[in-house]
């Protein structure tokens, strides 16, 4: 087997002042392993360096966002854990992240870790295939890449806390209901309608459009601070307890969980 086919390929294709970055591991629903997220982290970082590209387009191979992780691979005896450098862009935002203008396009399956790196783009345009759900709770732990507060600012208290308490999936006519999503279109499409608004959006100013988006992620950027600080309290709260490690052995062995609270 070779390497892409075990860990999965971060691809990237100019399109003029364009650039795609497209994640594929198709053959496991767009899994995420440790060397994708690296990889994914690397053409991020990539792009925001690059001023001959003023805005992405994040897209999925085949025909699902993502199943989201691998999971053996980050959990376990088996995990291959792989650090993105300090001060590279990272994925979900929440660390350092790129203020060139972020368009993802979404299908299919659309979980856990694929909500979270399509809310921490910009604009998002929905197949009408795409079908979500934040399910980790399902799993005995939390939501640990943004959900938990960018659920919340994309859609309102109610709406974030009906879909992350339920664990429910849902399709992409309730996602543009409530805001999680910006557009629908017909499968098959949502790419070819990214990179037209990702066209659109860079014949505009690239200074004046990152100073909008910085000015923009200020007006918010108290709230987002306390909350990505709480990420580290959360995970110490739920990783290592029995309900986690029964969450991560029921979705291994393919069954429902159950869980002690404990």
């Amino acid at each position: 087997m070779t390497d892409a086919a075990a860990n999965g390929t971060i691809r990237t294709e100019s399109h003029g002042r364009v650039l795609r970055i497209e994640v594929d591991n198709v053959a496991k629903r767009n899994a995420f392993t440790p060397a994708m997220m690296a990889a994914l982290s690397d053409a991020f970082t990539a792009f925001d360096g690059d001023d001959a590209h003023w805005v992405a387009v994040l897209s999925f191979a085949g025909d699902h966002t993502t199943a989201g992780l691998d999971m053996p691979k980050f959990f376990g005896p088996k995990r291959e854990p792989r650090d993105s450098p300090a001060g590279n862009v990272d994925p979900f935002a929440l660390k350092r992240r790129t203020l060139k203008p972020v368009v993802a396009a979404v299908q299919g399956l659309c979980l856990t870790i694929g909500i979270e790196m399509m809310l921490a783009a910009d604009i998002v345009i929905a197949a009408d295939t795409a079908r979500f759900c934040q399910m980790e709770s399902k799993r005995g732990i939390a939501p640990l890449g943004g959900a938990h507060f960018r659920f919340l600012t994309r859609t309102g208290w109610g709406n974030a806390m009906y879909h992350l308490m339920l664990c429910d999936e849902f399709d992409a006519k309730r996602a543009l209901e409530i805001g999680l999503v910006q557009e629908v279109v017909p499968a098959g499409q949502q790419m070819t309608r990214a990179l037209e608004i990702a066209r659109r959006i860079a014949l505009n100013a690239p200074i004046g459009l990152r100073a909008m988006k910085e000015a923009a992620l200020k007006y918010i950027a108290s709230g987002e601070a306390m909350a990505i600080a709480a990420i580290p309290a959360i995970h110490a709260q739920v990783m290592d307890t029995e309900d986690a490690r029964e969450g991560i052995r029921s979705f291994v062995e393919r069954r429902e969980a159950r869980f002690q609270g404990r």
